[in-house]
């Protein structure tokens, strides 16, 4: 009863408030969900000077580490076989729609030119090249949306509060810990990211839980950081990976290593709520690259898990983690190719799907678009199977093939008689059920309410643009631009400027000073 009431106190102190104000996302929002919810898949890459030290991204922490000794890698991380074309090439090849990277994981460092740290790749390596311009742009390109891992948690940084990681980790100055400081620095990091690198369909935050055990609650300000990103990208969606259920502000409900309610990992006992779903899952062991992690899944256990969450109603982002001359393993490479060659033949029955009417079974799920019902039979012992469907039956086949499956109702279940199925990773049957249709609309019709809807998503951006800021979110404003000690006159008149999202990278104008202005209201959805 106490860890229940102190998770809740947690959580309130967290948002900082914000389930006072509703959050109310705007109608390019609420369009950035539904394309995401219809992605399923995502490729998540875990890559930064870690790589170097083949130990997994948590290496500075689960070794003890002196801060000043692990940033050395720095000056040695050449990844001279990096190439985002080949990348995103390969995440295309996989059927996955989009991609998440990490920007900056816990251990500080940036994989972008950003010039509120030195410690970043183009200045601290002798590769200075940006990598996520180079992402950014071939993701334009090869239409895959991006998003944008950013950690909360700091194991580097004097000014961050220490959290319940990273006890271990030395060289630190604790008396120049400041809040402030450190919130006022991540705001302008977004705000860079969110101006300079073209369209970011979400940021995809990690390490509230760093504190989810102080005496007193932590305040993250997340109300004024969520209300930041909306401001900069209104179609801009934000997770985070806090373990908890969805706190106001939020626009996808993430699940860690495990599928919507099931927690066998222990990070994932949180309530589903009503936001699209994520299950973020590693192909080996470890998200960043270890060497000595080779424990990979097979292609028959990632296509099944693939299938589950999407029967769960989730999207799976699943990991790789580069090696440090910037190449992604072989063994990856293989498995997200072979995934590829099974979406193309059977994405129908998971991309833009919706959970099924059978939850998950030891035999395999269900999922559905429209009238059609996909049974994914994993393994079957017997040559018939029993659903409990409240549907009527049209007619059953197997997927993608003319050849009809014999079926009955009987007591109230859909016996499908699929004799017996091959030694494959899901044998899929396609039941057609009877479902109300809609009335398709007239062209013309259907042309005016796209037009309608396009002018209705201009008009919240320029309302986005020419919000008035209250007098704290002047006061914040005014705060950053004094703390900036490279800001120009320019810049300090920011307030008077439109907020425009950067063409994607193919200007390499630089940087602006990021402002940490805020949006007094969200456009109602």
């Amino acid at each position: 009863m106490k860890k229940s009431l102190l998770v809740a106190l947690f959580a309130l102190f967290a948002i900082g408030g914000i389930s006072a104000q509703e959050y109310r996302p705007t109608k390019a929002n609420l369009r950035s969900r539904k394309e995401f919810a219809e992605d399923r898949f995502g490729v998540f890459i875990h890559w930064g000077i870690y790589s170097l030290y083949g130990q997994g991204e948590w290496y500075m922490q689960n070794a003890g580490l002196d801060r000043d000794e692990y940033a050395k890698a720095a000056d040695a991380f050449y990844p001279h076989r990096f190439n985002a074309k080949k990348w995103v090439s390969l995440v295309k090849a996989s059927g996955a729609k989009y991609i998440c990277i990490t920007t900056r994981h816990h251990d500080s460092f940036s994989m972008w030119n950003t010039k509120y740290s030195d410690y970043n790749i183009v200045d601290a390596t002798p590769f200075k090249r940006d990598i996520l311009k180079e992402i950014a742009k071939e993701c334009d390109k090869q239409d895959i949306a991006l998003h944008l891992y950013y950690s909360h948690a700091d194991w580097y940084r004097d000014d961050y509060p220490r959290g319940r990681t990273a006890k271990e980790v030395t060289g630190r100055d604790s008396t120049r810990i400041s809040w402030d400081s450190y919130y006022k620095f991540m705001n302008r990091q977004l705000t860079e990211l969110l101006k300079n690198y073209g369209k970011v369909r979400a940021i995809w935050f990690d390490g509230w839980w760093d504190h989810d055990q102080d005496e007193v609650p932590f305040d993250w300000h997340l109300q004024e950081q969520y209300k930041l990103v909306h401001k900069l990208q209104p179609r801009c969606l934000v997770a985070n990976n806090h373990h908890q259920a969805p706190f106001a502000g939020e626009d996808i409900q993430i699940f860690e290593r495990d599928l919507p309610g099931e927690n066998e990992y222990g990070l994932s006992g949180q309530e589903i709520g009503q936001l699209p779903l994520e299950t973020c899952q590693t192909m080996n062991g470890m998200w960043g690259y270890k060497v000595a992690d080779q424990n990979y899944k097979s292609t028959e256990e990632l296509i099944r898990y693939l299938v589950s969450t999407a029967g769960k109603g989730a999207n799976l982002l699943l990991n790789v983690g580069p090696q440090p001359n910037g190449e992604i393993p072989f063994a990856a490479q293989e498995r997200l190719r072979a995934m590829g060659k099974w979406l193309k033949a059977n994405g129908a029955t998971i991309y833009g799907t919706q959970a099924g009417d059978v939850p998950q079974q030891e035999w395999g799920c269900t999922t559905r678009k429209g009238d059609k019902l996909y049974v994914h039979i994993f393994e079957l012992e017997d040559t018939e199977l029993r659903l409990p469907l409240q549907c009527n039956v049209v007619s059953a086949k197997v997927f993608g093939k003319s050849k009809q499956v014999e079926y009955r109702m009987e007591n109230g279940e859909l016996v499908l008689n699929v004799g017996n199925i091959p030694d494959i990773a899901d044998y899929i049957i396609e039941v057609k059920t009877i479902a109300e249709q809609p009335k398709k609309a007239s062209k013309q019709k259907k042309a005016k309410k796209e037009k309608k809807a396009k002018a209705e998503e201009q008009a919240e951006l320029l309302d986005a643009e020419a919000e008035t800021l209250t007098e704290a979110e002047v006061a914040t404003e005014a705060e950053v631009a004094t703390e900036a000690e490279t800001s120009t006159e320019a810049e300090a008149s920011i307030e008077a400027e439109e907020v425009k999202v950067a063409e994607p990278v193919e200007a390499e104008a630089k940087v602006e000073e990021p402002v940490a202005e805020i949006a007094s209201e969200e456009a109602e959805a």
